[in-house]
C-alpha cells in the first residue's frame, strides 16, 4: 500500500505516521511506501518501507498531480489552515482550505483508468452553526459562522459529489477539538483549550482568555489518529450517500478540564492559570457548537475517551512519560 498524507507535519499527521511507522501496515495490509508532504518538509520516520518526505504549496499549479501521479491507494487530507488564521486571513484561507482540497480531488479525478482511492479527509465541528440545539444531532443543518467553518463544508460537499461520481471512495472526519495539543501554541482560536492543560503539566503559568462556563467537545491527539486509521480501513459502503461523520468526543466545560488537571497533577498546577477575558476569543468559540449525538459514528466503530481524565492521561503518557512537573 502507499499512503499519501497532506498536511504531515502537523500534530495529527506526524502522529498518524509514527503510529504507521510503527505498524508497517494498515489494516491488513502492509505498507510499502508512504508520501508526506506539508508546506515545511515533515520529519520522515524510522520505517521498515519507503518514506518520501517533502515541501510543497498544495495550492500552487501542478503541485497535487505530482503528489499522485503514483496512484497511492489512500490519501489523508490534513493540510489547512487552522480556524483562527483563516478567519484573520480571508485569502489565505480560502487558498488552502477550499483551492487545496478541490485541486487534490480534481488531481485524483484526471488520472482516470479506474483509479479510486480511500480519501480521508479532516473536516470540523465547525461546520454547524446557530441557532444551536442542546444536543447537535447527526442531521444538524450546515451554516458555519466562520469562514474556516465555510471552507469545510464546501470541501465535505466535494468529498460527496466526487464520492458518487466514482472518481474516489471519500470519508469525512468532523474532528471536535483535539486535546491536549502538544508543542507549542498555534493560532487556533481553541488552542487555549490544550494551553491550560498542557501548560500547567509542564510547571508553567498560563492565560484563560474565557469564562470557565464555556462548554465543548473535546478528544485526545491518540483519539483522533484513531479515527484516522479506523476510516482508512473500514467498510465505506455502510456510510452512505452523507460521506462526512461528526466524530464522538468528551463534554465538558472548561471548569471541568481544570477540575481534571487538578485531580491529576494537584493544585499547584491549577493555580498557573491566570484569567484574562478576551471578547474576541470568546465570541468565536460562542458560534461554537457544544455537544454532539455522534450516533452514526459510533455505529460504524469510531472510538474516543470516556472522560477527560483519560484525555489528560493520555498526554501524560504520551508526551510526558507519565510524569508531571
Amino acid at each position: 500500500m502507499h499512503i499519501l498524507v497532506t498536511g504531515a507535519a502537523g500534530m495529527i499527521g506526524r502522529k498518524f505516521v509514527e503510529r504507521v511507522a510503527r505498524q508497517g501496515r494498515l489494516g491488513d495490509q502492509a505498507v510499502a511506501k508512504m508520501t508526506l508532504t506539508d508546506i515545511v518538509t515533515p520529519t520522515a520516520p524510522k520505517a521498515g518501507f519507503s518514506v518520501e518526505a517533502r515541501a510543497d504549496d498544495i495550492a500552487a499549479p501542478g503541485v497535487l498531480e505530482a503528489l499522485v501521479k503514483d496512484r497511492p491507494q489512500l490519501i489523508v487530507h490534513l493540510a489547512a489552515i487552522v480556524s483562527g488564521e483563516a478567519e484573520s486571513d480571508f485569502e489565505k484561507g480560502y487558498r488552502v482550505n477550499l483551492d487545496g482540497t478541490r485541486f487534490l480531488l480534481e488531481a485524483v479525478r484526471k488520472l482516470g483508468g479506474g483509479y479510486k482511492p480511500r480519501l480521508v479527509f479532516a473536516s470540523s465541528i465547525a461546520v454547524f452553526g446557530a441557532p444551536f440545539a442542546e444536543i447537535i444531532p447527526d442531521e444538524f443543518h450546515l451554516t458555519p459562522l466562520t469562514s474556516y467553518g465555510t471552507q469545510k463544508v464546501i470541501g465535505e460537499m466535494l468529498l460527496a459529489d466526487y464520492t458518487r461520481r466514482g472518481f474516489l471512495d471519500g470519508v469525512g472526519l468532523r474532528f471536535p477539538t483535539i486535546c491536549v495539543r502538544p508543542g507549542a501554541p498555534n493560532k487556533a482560536a481553541s488552542g487555549f483549550f490544550s494551553n491550560i492543560i498542557r501548560e500547567p503539566l509542564a510547571g508553567k503559568e498560563v492565560v484563560l482568555p474565557v469564562p470557565e462556563s464555556v462548554r465543548h467537545t473535546h478528544a485526545s491527539p491518540r483519539a483522533a489518529v484513531s479515527f484516522i486509521m479506523h476510516a482508512a480501513t473500514m467498510d465505506t459502503g455502510l456510510i452512505g450517500p452523507r460521506r462526512s461523520l461528526s466524530m464522538p468526543g468528551v463534554c465538558v466545560t472548561v471548569g471541568e478540564q481544570i477540575a481534571s488537571l487538578g485531580r491529576i497533577a494537584g493544585e499547584k498546577a491549577v493555580k498557573l492559570i491566570r484569567r484574562e477575558p478576551d471578547p474576541v476569543i470568546t465570541r468565536i468559540v460562542a458560534g461554537w457548537p457544544e455537544r454532539f449525538d455522534p450516533v452514526r459514528a459510533t455505529e460504524l466503530g469510531f472510538k474516543a475517551e470516556a472522560s477527560f481524565d483519560e484525555i489528560v492521561r493520555a498526554h501524560v503518557d504520551d508526551e510526558l512519560g507519565g510524569k508531571v512537573a
